[in-house]
């Protein structure tokens, strides 16, 4: 066995590498940089633990999340592997005994926060230890064109410079758009990196968008589904947290909330009820949640749309981090966009922006925000509108969302799709989505009198469709490149690269469409463990040991290992290091016990 699957084993517990893992590794382990753009619960962390471990020096992982670097370190130290993180979360005097720590080389893998790369005191400790590995964690903070764009980040390829010698550096994100995965590469400096692109389809995940009349009592009924289990509800303001968690409570649920407007001590207590399942409930906006290293959440559900796509698939991505079952709903209404436009403006004018930029970024973030809406509108499979977002093709069906549900036919859409096109075309590909649905349908709106537009030949072509059949039908025809958006203050559509060949008759567009509801959301498609009552049976015992130690339960082991051992029953030690996510280290501190838990279990069963 080699090295890195002697680590994966020994320490991690795991027989094989995930998707796209050895490959990152293989390049680190080379001496390469490299970048790895992998979603949510793909395991990024292994792909720089492992090479670190395998290194004879120290690994650096500079990440923002103090969560994350807490919930990680926690977890290297419960697989034996010493560990530290250096951010503010520390006392001064923490901090500083921490630093003198890994001058001594007391630590093998170090978090630490991009603001203190360049501080005087970190540079001392960096410039003299050896440093074989710079992992760059949520690397798309580097980019303007990110959600979360971080200055801090600029500041890496400064601190690489000022090292006697140079690591290999290698990049993690995984919300990264094709111009962000760019702005990756460029900013950071990555000398001919391996690029290891593993996708954004997390296959476990369900994906619904529900239009209620009322928001509260479709909440309600998604909650009875999901009894017992940890999930986590976002809301976009402050004030909905306050009232969604206030309505759970008064409805006898164990809910729990987090926002930016409570006292530190406040959020650090509530954080830690979610993560030890006391307030199995979380309702919190987005300051919530990243590098939340919970691996037993089986619900995301949003009660308002967030401002783009990139946001709603990383917080979505909190669920089924263990690669079970996990559910992911949006709750949506047209109120949503109008508070995601007042988010955004107040947000851009918060920042120190000249007015250009300002403007930029205000037209970008629109942008993005007609795509979210997009996708709670779109009547095609959700999983493939994610997927073409950031850049992937995808099936029609996925059969694993709310779209997906039900019977389908096929529908010919070829004459109406060339209708649309011609009028994008004979209206100069002057105007937005709005204008041309309004011509296309015929309709007698102040903005067609005033402006003339009855005269172009398209007005009326669809006029026996809704407006939102028309919506979804020009939705469509970008996302197949038969239309582009032109981004700005007002999108325009205009032709794209196969309007031609629509208009010409050498191109298609056929749908899936659903003539029959199917089942939705959890109640018909979680698997059930392979034993239940075992499964159980484990659950209570980890929430045992968790409590006795102090950490939280998916520290001891996740649900995913829960499962795979309550179906393989082990009865020896060699059996039970079989079990995915039992390493040497855990299996010396928990592996008697349940093992003895699995036997009494076997014995009652048996009688």
């Amino acid at each position: 066995m080699d090295a890195k699957h002697r680590v994966l084993k020994q320490v991690f517990g795991y027989d094989q590498f995930r998707q796209g893992q050895e490959a990152v590794i293989d390049a680190i382990l080379q001496g390469r940089d490299a970048l790895g753009v992998m979603p949510t619960g793909a395991g990024k962390s292994i792909c720089y633990q492992v090479p670190g471990l395998v290194f004879s020096g120290i690994t650096l992982v500079v990440s923002p999340l103090i969560s994350l670097m807490r919930d990680q370190v926690q977890s290297l130290r419960q697989a034996g592997v010493a560990g530290a993180f250096l951010n503010t979360s520390l006392t001064r005097a923490q901090y500083f005994k921490a630093l003198e720590n890994a001058m001594l080389g007391q630590y093998k893998i170090i978090y630490v926060a991009p603001e203190r790369l360049l501080t005087d005191r970190f540079l001392e400790f960096a410039c003299t230890a050896p440093i074989d590995l710079l992992a760059v964690d949520e690397a798309h903070c580097v980019s303007q064109w990110g959600q979360d764009f971080r200055p801090s980040y600029l500041d890496i390829p400064a601190f690489v410079q000022k090292l006697p010698h140079r690591p290999v550096v290698a990049a993690f994100t995984a919300t990264a758009t094709p111009r962000v995965k760019a702005d990756i590469q460029v900013l950071l400096q990555l000398q001919q990196p391996a690029v290891v692109t593993t996708g954004f389809d997390r296959k476990n995940l369900y994906y619904e968008v529900q239009h209620p009349k009322d928001k509260k009592a479709a909440l309600l009924d998604c909650m009875g589904k999901y009894k017992g289990q940890s999930g986590i509800i976002y809301c976009a303001t402050r004030k909905n947290v306050e009232e969604v968690c206030a309505f759970l409570q008064a409805s006898g649920l164990p809910a729990t909330r987090y926002h930016a407007g409570l006292e530190p001590e406040e959020r650090q207590q509530n954080q830690q009820a979610f993560l030890f399942d006391e307030a199995p409930i979380m309702v919190a906006t987005n300051a919530f949640g990243m590098g939340i290293d919970k691996s037993n959440v089986r619900y995301v559900i949003h009660y308002n749309m967030p401002k783009d796509m990139e946001s709603y698939y990383q917080e979505a991505g909190r669920a089924g981090r263990d690669g079970a079952p996990a559910d992911c709903i949006l709750l949506y209404s047209g109120q949503d966009v109008t508070t995601a436009r007042f988010l955004i403006e107040k947000g851009r004018e918060s920042e120190a922006l000249d007015e250009q930029t300002a403007r930029q970024m205000i037209a970008r973030d629109m942008g993005r925000l007609r795509q979210m809406a997009d996708y709670c509108q779109t009547g095609d499979c959700l999983r493939q509108t994610i997927l073409h977002y950031f850049g992937e093709q995808a099936p029609d069906h996925c059969g694993n969302c709310s779209n997906c549900g039900g019977v389908f036919q096929q529908v010919d859409l070829t004459a109406q799709a060339r209708r649309a096109v011609l009028c994008v075309q004979q209206m100069g590909q002057r105007f937005g989505y709005g204008v041309v649905s309004e011509v296309l349908r015929g309709a007698e709106t102040g903005r067609v009198e005033e402006w003339g537009l009855a005269r172009y030949q398209g007005y009326g072509a669809l006029a026996g469709m809704t407006d939102r059949q028309v919506g979804d039908l020009l939705r469509l025809l970008v996302r197949r490149d038969f239309l582009v958006v032109k981004e700005g203050k007002y999108p325009i559509l205009q032709l794209g690269p196969l309007a031609t060949q629509l208009i010409g008759g050498q191109q298609q567009v056929l749908i899936r469409q659903r003539v029959e509801p199917g089942a939705q959301s959890q109640k018909h498609r979680q698997k059930a463990a392979p034993n239940p009552a075992l499964f159980q049976r484990l659950r209570t015992l980890r929430a045992q040991l968790a409590r006795r130690q102090g950490v939280p339960a998916f520290v001891v082991f996740s649900d995913a290992t829960l499962q795979d051992m309550s179906g393989k029953a082990p009865a020896t030690w060699g059996q039970m290091l079989e079990v995915s996510g039992v390493g040497q280290k855990k299996m010396e501190q928990y592996g008697a016990v349940f093992l003895d838990a699995i036997a009494q279990w076997r014995r009652e069963t048996e009688e």
